[in-house]
């Protein structure tokens, strides 16, 4: 009998990499719409680019004919591969391969290729999915202009759209209808995009920089067009940010975007046709969180940006995913923050990266934000890739600056424009633009693991002589045990004792300098020794987070002063936040010995100081009152505890709420909101630092002001902020709230994820019983990705407390979802995965029992190959 091993899928490597044999100079899709059975005519202009044998990737498709300038080829010149693909044997160096497939879209429960919803026709194709459209050379470094028909039943399919802009339509006599699109940008496959059925479209127009008129259309069901305006004024925004920070102008003469609820991922940038998920799309006041609607921003964006930075020029292979993601997601964080508050902006990015990022960097699917390899490509669309990405360009722009990193974006562009390139490129264009060799950098593209930077200081008093010793070391990670130092951009200031900034100056330099300087950590130890210091000042390091690094090394003292007294908001922040999460930890600690829980007087007192500046910026306000979350906590930890974690975070905001009590609740009622709902920065920080006053004060133990919020909101953020605070109490009227908000609501699929969210979270006993209910309960749906992240996903990522119950009755919980999903959707099977791989942070006890459900899952016939890779890593 076969082992596992034996069976296990083939790892892909980088260093492998061969450009493609054949180049397609133009490719003619004539679809025939029918969701049991669609006929996909393909004709491809081939010439030969390189050795090899002509390869087209396919996967699920039935050939029905196969021809070389039009004549039919022989089938012993056919040849299957067991994944599906077609290899043409004796194939000439030149001509027109035409093929036709079927294919039966209903049936595409994957959501990966061409699939139907809600009688609707939609692809998605990043990363694999155009081989199960049609037989092709499926990598993005095969790039070609697609002129795409579609012919579908006009009564129920009236709307087809494809990328491009549209070059003619028309009916047929049998209640048919066609048109046809042409996108005159050489594209790779996985850009391609199908949409078409019975929709409506949102519409406004949007003129270029150089004065050309661009037809913008947002496509949803009817009935959900009054839920648009905010995703079509973010477009209208992006748009206009990109050509005025970047010179990006819009390229082709109509914009669409297309949302639809069973979608894997967040949403897709192909070009001129960007597939979204309704979650990112629609929003109004009664049905959307600010979160929500800071959400539809951040992506909408992004998939707009993605035109230039993933579009026009686009990765060699993915294994530069992070080339086009990584850049996109830095431009859409710099897009947010000059819509709002740049200090919060960030705080909520590395928070992010925080609660995501760096436990990957430190478990075991940890890999680089290039990685070296893998078995399924799905599984690399991760934190490390996106955030990690961004980070490492965020460094670059940090380095070079403002003004330089945009002769480099400009360069890039202009150089590789409608070309497949590498990171290489990237970064080649900014070393250029700035004149600073940027070599070294590349060790953080190549380099898993979160750096950890220790600082030391010491005063010469009779010389007024400081100086700042900085340490940097990488952990070890899966296959790369050894590490070398990375360039570690450290921008810091110093304070004097009341809290004012000092100018600084260098050993060797002639000239103070005012405010915040940048210090370069290139060695694994560097000293940095500044001169005519007066008195011993308090370093404020890592302003702005200038690198994703984990800092060590400042004392409690220091850190209760910057939280005070920094100018730097960031600083300010995240002292107060490793503050708290020092005095937590030592609670933890306590309490695993057994003693009684405290209390420190700093976090009173932090609490009341921030309330009486919270009028300034209530946004920051709200972010300085949270206290560390669970999962940064746990991630503090060699061996986590979340159940003593959970209690004592429960215990400090239990008693915040009472000591602060009366500072809180006149904070709460002058919040309280007076005419329509606003969904600018100010009134959003507004509503976020009054549900915060409410979260402390629930915690003392007053739900019915929870109770009373909940009745009396009027708007989404409002409700459900009050809902996920009632649902963790036992007052009477938390199961009415509950019931009340599903009646109202079980029509509306992305509020009644919501719902299955904020009770797969709860701190109650029963949170695991409540759970197995609502997986049974008529409204889950398995099949519906975004159904099964709001449970399953809510739990597993949500709920460390009860996930990790002693008994393993979470880890089986979710086990049994991915086992069941996989046959179904093994994309997201696969990613529902990665909690149970982190059973190194765990008690042995804990750890054995995660290691079992990984092992169950790999003991499955027929296991996808993503869940194997995930599964497999996951215990190594």
């Amino acid at each position: 009998m076969d082992t596992q091993q034996e069976l296990a899928p083939r790892s892909i490597q980088r260093g492998d990499y061969r450009p493609p044999a054949y180049g397609i100079d133009t490719v003619e899709l004539d679809f025939q719409l029918d969701a049991a059975a669609t006929v996909v005519t393909a004709k491809l202009a081939l010439r030969r680019a390189a050795e090899g044998p002509l390869r087209l990737d396919g996967d699920g498709l039935t050939l029905v004919e196969a021809r070389w300038d039009g004549v039919a080829i022989p089938p012993e010149r056919l040849s299957f591969g067991t994944d599906g693909a077609l290899t043409i044997l004796e194939a000439p160096d030149a001509g027109l391969l035409e093929t036709v497939v079927r294919i039966a879209p209903e049936r595409n429960t994957e959501l990966s290729g061409l699939y139907t919803s809600g009688g609707n026709f939609y692809t998605q194709c990043e990363a694999e999915g155009f081989r199960r459209i049609t037989f092709f050379p499926d990598r993005p470094d095969v790039m070609t202009r697609f002129t795409v028909t579609l012919t579908a039943d006009k009564a129920k399919v009236p709307v087809l759209l494809s990328n491009g802009n549209p070059d003619g339509a028309g009916d047929l006599p049998d209640g048919r209808h066609w048109a046809r699109w042409v996108d005159p940008h050489p594209k790779p496959s996985y850009l391609f995009a199908l949409v078409a059925g019975d929709l409506v479209a949102v519409r406004d127009r949007f003129t270029t920089a150089s004065g050309r008129e661009v037809a913008l259309n947002i496509w949803v069901r009817r009935g959900d067009e009054d839920r648009c305006a905010h995703a079509m004024d973010s477009l209208i925004r992006s748009m206009r940010w990109d050509e005025e920070v970047f010179g990006l102008e819009y390229d082709l003469d109509v914009f669409n975007i297309a949302a639809v609820s069973d979608f894997n991922m967040g949403a897709m940038e192909n070009k001129g046709l960007n597939v979204f998920n309704t979650k990112y799309v629609l929003a109004k006041p009664e049905t959307a969180t600010d979160g929500d609607y800071q959400g539809i921003e951040t992506v909408i964006a992004h998939e707009y940006f993605h035109n230039w930075t993933g579009n026009r020029v686009t990765c060699r292979d993915w294994f530069q995913l992070s080339l086009k993601e990584g850049l996109t997601v830095f431009r859409d964080q710099e897009f947010s923050a000059d819509q709002g508050s740049r200090a919060v902006k960030r705080i909520r990015d590395v928070r992010g990266l925080r609660a995501a990022q760096f436990p990957e960097d430190a478990g075991p699917m940890a890999h680089p934000v290039r990685p070296d390899s893998y078995i399924e490509i799905d599984n690399f669309y991760t934190p490390t890739v996106y955030q990690k990405g961004a980070e490492v360009v965020r460094l670059l722009h940090t380095r070079i600056g403002a003004a330089a990193f945009r002769r480099g974006m400009d360069l890039y562009i202009a150089r590789n424009d409608n070309r497949a390139v590498t990171i290489e490129e990237f970064v080649g264009a900014m070393q250029e633009a700035s004149g600073i060799d940027l070599s070294a950098f590349m060790g953080w593209y190549d380099q898993a693991g979160t750096p950890e930077l220790l600082a030391e200081d010491s005063y010469d008093a009779e010389a007024k002589r400081w100086t700042l010793t900085l340490r940097q070391s990488i952990p070890p990670t899966p296959g790369q045990e050894t590490k070398h130092p990375v360039p570690i951009p450290v921008a810091m200031g110093l304070l004097d004792g009341s809290g004012g900034e000092l100018a600084t100056r260098l050993a060797g330099e002639n000239a103070a300098e005012p405010g915040t300087r940048l210090l370069l950590l290139e060695q694994a130890e560097q000293r940095f020794v500044f001169e005519d210091v007066a008195a011993p000042p308090t370093p404020s390091l890592l302003r702005g987070f200038s690198a994703p690094v984990r800092l060590k090394g400042i004392s409690p003292e220091r850190l209760r002063f910057l939280a005070v007294h920094d100018t730097d908001p960031f600083v300010r922040w995240e002292s107060g936040l490793q503050y708290a999460a020092g005095l937590m930890l030592g609670m933890v600690a306590a309490r695993q010995r057994g003693e009684a829980p405290g209390f420190d007087e700093a976090l009173a007192e932090a609490v009341l100081a921030t309330l009486r500046g919270a009028e300034a910026d209530p946004a920051f306000a709200a972010e300085a009152l949270a206290l560390p979350g669970e999962g940064f906590l746990a991630d503090q930890m060699e061996i986590a505890d979340p159940q003593a974690i959970h209690q004592v975070r429960q215990h400090l905001r239990r008693e915040i709420g009472r000591r602060c009590g009366a500072e809180l609740r006149a904070c709460y009622a002058s919040l309280a909101e007076a005419g329509a709902y606003q969904v600018d920065g100010r009134s959003i920080g507004r509503r976020a630092l009054r549900n915060s006053c409410l979260a402390y004060l629930v915690a003392a133990g007053d739900a019915g002001l929870a109770a009373a919020q909940y009745e009396a909101a009027t708007n989404m953020t409002d409700t459900l902020a009050a809902l996920s605070l009632l649902v963790d109490t036992t007052h009477p009227a938390r199961d009415a709230a509950l019931e009340a908000f599903h009646a109202r609501w079980h029509g509306d699929e992305l509020v009644l994820d919501k719902w299955f969210s904020i009770q797969a979270m709860s701190a109650r006993p029963d949170a695991m019983e409540a759970v197995r209910a609502l997986q049974a309960h008529p409204d889950f749906d398995l099949r519906n990705p975004n159904r099964a992240r709001a449970l399953i996903g809510a739990f597993a990522s949500g709920n460390p407390q009860h996930f990790h119950a002693a008994d393993g009755t979470g880890y089986r919980f979710l086990a049994d979802a991915v086992i069941a999903l996989d046959p179904i959707n093994a994309s997201m099977a696969a990613r529902l995965i990665s909690p149970l791989g982190m059973w190194r942070r765990q008690a042995p006890a804990r750890a054995a029992l995660m290691r079992r459900e990984l092992r169950r899952i790999l003991e499955v016939p027929k296991l996808s190959k993503g869940t194997f890779e995930k599964a497999s890593k996951g215990l190594l």
